[in-house]
């Protein structure tokens, strides 16, 4: 693979060609082309991390975004706080990678569907819910069914001795 050459940082095409080749190549786009949608596009199509290096203004970009996001969900950690906020993008990056709902907004930790989504993916991620969802009995077996630990996350003592909770969490043995 050819090494990028610094003194073409601003050429468009040359830097286009190198995206295409490696997307983590747009680090060493200048801040200009940094901001070039087509440039970064083609960059996160041919590796979705490469959101961490286009501008901040396309991290505040819908398309940009997701298109990262759906693909690699913990790209999410890149996108500015506006799309942290967008349940649109941040619920295809749970399904991907249930994780990112640490980087979610306070809004959206509280939202069920993406909650749902996420301790799906990562039982553990019950931690980061709001207290009010870690008292739902939906979410709360979906999490201790991905992952018998998201217990210790469960904020409701009467939910822990609840039946189905229990039924998951100390299976009948067999004999």
């Amino acid at each position: 693979m050819e090494e990028f050459n610094l003194n073409e940082a601003d050429n468009r095409e040359y830097v286009l060609k190198m995206v295409q080749q490696d997307g983590k190549n747009l680090e060493f786009a200048s801040d200009n082309l940094k901001n070039d949608k087509e440039i970064a596009m083609t960059a996160i199509n041919q590796n979705p991390v490469s959101l961490e290096f286009v501008s901040d203004n396309l991290k505040n970009d819908k398309e940009v975004v997701g298109s990262s996001v759906q693909k690699v969900g913990w790209t999410a950690c890149y996108a500015s706080e506006k799309l942290r906020d967008n349940k649109e993008i941040m619920l295809s990056g749970v399904k991907v990678d249930g994780q990112i709902l640490y980087y979610a907004s306070k809004e959206l930790r509280d939202d069920k569907e993406v909650v749902y989504e996420a301790v799906k993916n990562k039982g553990l991620i019950l931690k980061y819910a709001s207290n009010r969802l870690r008292k739902d009995k939906e979410i709360v077996l979906a999490a201790i069914s991905q992952d018998k630990r998201a217990k210790d996350y469960i904020s409701s003592n009467d939910l822990l001795q609840d039946a189905d909770v229990q039924a998951i969490l100390n299976p009948p043995k067999e004999e």
